[in-house]
């Protein structure tokens, strides 16, 4: 299921813990890690497809989690021509995804990555809030700066310290009206 642009609809998922970490997913049989995402079904609501996706994908149950919020609009990323499948190319350009920050108020035990026939992952772990953004694959990393940024407001409290990232690579990505300067003035590290 495809928009007129050739965006497929899709959720992503940003997992704490009571220590305002984040869960990280490592792809099946690859180096590759990401937070839990999934595609929206024929009607299917974003939130209906945040469930399902958390629970094929990471095992839990939506008496595990509570939910804290979600991205305003959808984010868009665009996938490389050599990433997409042969016979989608022309018509498929990426994901058009809803993000939903959620709490874990069950316990790590109640994480598992077997939960179903063709398991998504086959480790994970938890990470500080911004370590994503610095890991994640380049085509993807604009979507999670923004997702990160949106919803690190619900998260934490204002004079805390990780509601904002530190880092080179937050600098050379932050957007000039981000930083207050002038685009002629925004330096990249």
């Amino acid at each position: 299921m495809l928009d007129k642009e050739g965006y497929r609809p899709n959720v992503g998922i940003i997992l704490t813990n009571s220590k305002k970490q984040v869960f990280w997913g490592k792809r099946i049989r690859e180096h590759s890690w990401q937070f839990p995402q999934g595609g929206i079904k024929h009607g299917e609501s974003p939130e209906q497809a945040m469930f399902r996706e958390l629970h094929e994908e990471v095992g839990l149950l939506p008496e595990h989690v509570e939910i804290i919020g979600r991205t305003r609009n959808w984010l868009r990323y665009t996938v490389p021509d050599h990433w997409i499948r042969r016979e989608w190319r022309g018509s498929y350009k990426g994901q058009k995804q809803i993000w939903f920050l959620l709490k874990l108020v069950g316990r790590d035990c109640d994480v598992s990555l077997r939960a179903t026939d063709h398991p998504e992952f086959d480790a994970w772990r938890w990470n500080e809030y911004w370590v994503p953004l610095e890991n994640v694959i380049e085509f993807k990393r604009d979507v999670y700066r923004q997702a990160l940024g949106e919803l690190a407001k619900l998260l934490f409290s204002r004079n805390d310290p990780r509601r904002q990232p530190k880092g080179e690579l937050w600098e050379v990505v932050k957007k000039p009206e981000e930083s207050g300067q002038k685009p002629e003035q925004q330096t990249s590290g």
